[in-house]
């Protein structure tokens, strides 16, 4: 096999060029069989694979740099860069990350996983390498979806003034996640269907050689060109910013790509070079259905049906549902999601109330705003966006929605730890910074029930409120605790007393086993589901501290500026001292692996938990 032949970086260079293609479809294979077992990123992998090869022939790793734009599509670089192995283990605990980490290889140049990052950092390495004297070549490869963020276009707005070479490569496959959407999506989609242009264009001038004119037309109609290509020749809008443009380009064909790449690295400026892909290429399943296997669980290879099949629903499938039933009784409610209606959950929205239903692209800052504006105009807007994703939207919460105190419902799928994404999407951050804006409300639910009443209820809301909810099987337990919810208030499952349980959403299903285990031991204790990690409860907290010697804050959020610190600092404000155990993620960073094993290792699973408690407990 070709494959086995690279062992370690540039040895793809040692490839007869007549092989690449055997070697592209081994890649794919190869891909297909490891990502069938672990999970992961398949469909963008497999339309990027001669694009990486001719990369890395082109280029001389790892002192030329390559930036990927969200990351999710370099298992080809890996493969490349002699990390065959670590597919065993790919998204694992201790495994192989899916996205590029420098701390994993030196081809590995800047850490990424959140899209529209990549011409930034891309020009950051540019101006240190000419400041340092060198003369290393930097890549910036992004995707058409990510040109959809607006960050994109704050550094292409500083690139095209450079008078050095940086090349930025346009991996165009005409998919984010889902599908495209806006005026740029249709832009490219222009340039996509104007290769007609392009191949009538030599066949007149030849036909016009064979003529008794001649040259002499020839050479007009080239002048007459310069007018007629603002109208009609694609990549004039990046022309016109100062940036070079080359293509479009197969992106299929190895020895195109390697030829091009090695042309815009002659330029003194900066190149765009517009890449066309198909998304899933080479694998059926993921051809058909590229949103599907974006991010794909393990699956049969035979007919690309999941493994695993879901028995229950999860979390996001609740949302979608009880979306679909409040537009229905509510004529001014309308959803926005930035370029995941899918992950989000709401496809179903959408079929149904399509003018209603908002996709903005990869462009959360936009999606934030918009909102304020819709709710300002007199709606309900619904914003559906990853915990993970909304950070990035900050400034707009904050001065947008929250500073005008609109009624904006935000919908923070994905909120607590994800898993094998890793450090880039567990979203551990939300309480944190949501906290510290005036004017916001949080819930989160303990259960599918809870998720329901508390969108119903959140829609109602005359002021900014957000609900949390996490990744995974809705969990239904609890079932028959199902008080009405009131702003601010918690609710009491089991009222005992010597250790008050204060749990926060997916955390209450977590205190119900130390619960339990508590009740084993003989250790009476409450537990109490906060609803609202702001505003607090305070009446629930002072009767806890009066009729506990332990209070147990439990939250899927890291420790800082968190559920646990807000009631520790309202204790120390009233001047009550009851001893507070605050059970939270360290203040650090989340690596990728299962689930399961993450709760353990930050010490937020039932057993940890309950021998934090015994460390502390001292009965009177």
């Amino acid at each position: 096999m070709l494959l086995e032949q690279i062992q370690q970086t540039n040895d793809i260079k040692k490839i007869n060029p007549k092989d690449y293609p055997l070697l592209a479809e081994e890649i794919r294979q190869f891909l297909i069989e490891k990502i069938s077992v672990t999970g992961g990123h398949l469909g963008s992998n497999l339309g990027a694979v001669e694009l990486t090869m001719a990369m890395h022939i082109a280029l001389n790793l790892p002192e030329d740099k390559i930036v990927w734009d969200v990351g999710h599509q370099s298992y080809t670089h890996k493969l490349l860069t002699g990390r065959r192995e670590g597919f065993d283990h790919l998204r694992k605990y201790g495994g192989m990350s899916g996205f590029p980490k420098r701390k994993e290889s030196d081809c590995d140049s800047f850490d990424t996983g959140h899209s529209s990052t990549s011409i930034s950092a891309g020009l950051g390495l540019v101006r240190a390498r000419d400041i340092q004297g060198k003369t290393n070549t930097v890549v910036s490869v992004i995707g058409d979806g990510a040109l959809t963020g607006g960050m994109a276009y704050e550094a292409l707005n500083n690139a095209a003034r450079m008078e050095t070479n940086f090349i930025i490569i346009l991996n165009d496959n005409n998919m984010s996640i889902s599908e495209n959407v806006g005026g740029v999506s249709k832009y490219l989609n222009n340039i996509r269907t104007s290769n007609a242009y392009l191949d009538i264009k030599d066949n007149i001038y030849d036909a016009l050689r064979n003529t008794r004119y001649g040259d002499g037309v020839v050479t007009g109609v080239r002048r007459a060109k310069n007018s007629l290509k603002q109208l009609v020749i694609p990549g004039m809008w990046f022309e016109d910013m100062g940036i070079t443009y080359l293509g479009p380009v197969d992106g299929h064909d190895v020895n195109g790509l390697v030829r091009v790449i090695r042309e815009a690295k002659r330029r003194k400026n900066c190149v765009l070079i517009h890449v066309l892909t198909q998304k899933g290429k080479g694998y059926a399943p993921a051809e058909k259905h590229p949103a599907r296997f974006h991010g794909a669980e393990p699956f049969d290879v035979a007919t690309g049906v999941p493994v695993k099949k879901k028995t229950k629903a999860n979390y996001t499938d609740i949302f979608s549902t009880v979306m679909v039933k409040l537009a229905a009784r509510h004529p001014d409610v309308v959803a926005i999601t930035a370029a995941m209606p899918d992950g989000t959950g709401l496809k179903r929205f959408r079929k149904a109330y399509p003018e209603r239903f908002f996709d903005v692209g990869i462009a959360e800052e936009h999606a934030v705003t918009f909102a304020a504006g819709l709710a300002v105009g007199g709606l309900h807007p619904v914003v559906a966006i990853y915990s993970s994703f909304l950070q990035r939207a900050y400034d707009q919460i904050l001065h947008d929605v929250c500073l005008q105190n609109v009624p904006v419902i935000f919908a923070i799928d994905r909120a607590g730890l994800v898993g094998s994404d890793g450090e880039t999407h567990q979203g551990i951050f939300d309480l944190s910074f949501l906290s510290s804006i005036p004017n916001m409300h949080i819930m989160a639910p303990k259960n599918k029930w809870e998720l329901s009443d508390m969108i119903k209820y959140a829609v109602d809301f005359p002021t900014p409120i957000a609900v949390r909810y996490p990744r995974g099987e809705a969990y239904d337990g609890l079932k028959e605790y199902r008080q009405p919810i009131s702003v601010g208030k918690s609710e009491w499952i089991y009222r005992e007393s010597e250790i008050a349980l204060v749990a926060l959403g997916s955390m209450v299903k977590t205190a119900e086993k130390v619960h339990a285990a508590l009740r084993e031991e003989g250790i009476p204790a409450s537990l109490i589901n906060s609803r609202f990690a702001k505003p607090l409860d305070t009446q629930m907290l002072m009767e806890a501290a009066s009729k506990h010697t332990l209070v147990v804050t439990m939250e899927e959020n890291v420790i800082n500026g968190g559920f646990g610190e807000h009631i520790t600092r309202f204790y120390n404000e009233q001047g009550i001292y009851v001893n507070v155990l605050n059970i939270a993620i360290p203040d650090e960073y989340v690596e990728h692996g299962n689930v399961d094993i993450l709760y353990h290792e930050v010490g937020i699973d039932a057993d940890t938990i309950l021998k934090r408690i015994k460390e502390v407990y001292h009965p009177l």
